[in-house]
């Protein structure tokens, strides 16, 4: 399986991850010029920007740490985006959570990362 295929499969899972979490999911994969977005979603009052990272094993690292601050500048910038082109007030309730997953083992990092 190529890697595009298995991170399909894993945003997927992700998806439904996040949804037994309470969460109601708005959008996968929201793409701009600016960047992507894996997931967007409403957990109560807050708008929610989800990273999903995934690593079959710890050898090379774990999946929070490939959230490198270059990636953290560029979901930001394409969270803007989206709240511009949805016309969202700038005072909308915004977070930057993380869906990460080593092997089989999901976790749920909320507010992962400052932004807006």
């Amino acid at each position: 399986m190529n890697k595009r295929v298995i991170g399909t499969k894993r945003e997927l899972e992700a998806a439904d991850f996040i949804r037994k979490q309470g969460y109601v999911l708005l959008e996968r994969n929201f793409r701009c010029r600016i960047g992507e977005i894996d997931l967007i979603a409403r957990d109560g009052a807050y708008l929610c920007f989800i990273e999903v990272k995934f690593r079959a094993s710890s050898s090379k690292g774990y999946p929070a740490e490939a959230i490198t601050p270059t990636k953290i500048h560029r979901i930001t910038r394409t969270a803007q985006f989206y709240m511009l082109m949805h016309q969202l007030p700038q005072d909308t309730p915004c977070r930057f959570d993380a869906v990460v997953i080593l092997g089989e083992e999901f976790s749920l990092i909320k507010n992962a990362f400052g932004g807006i």
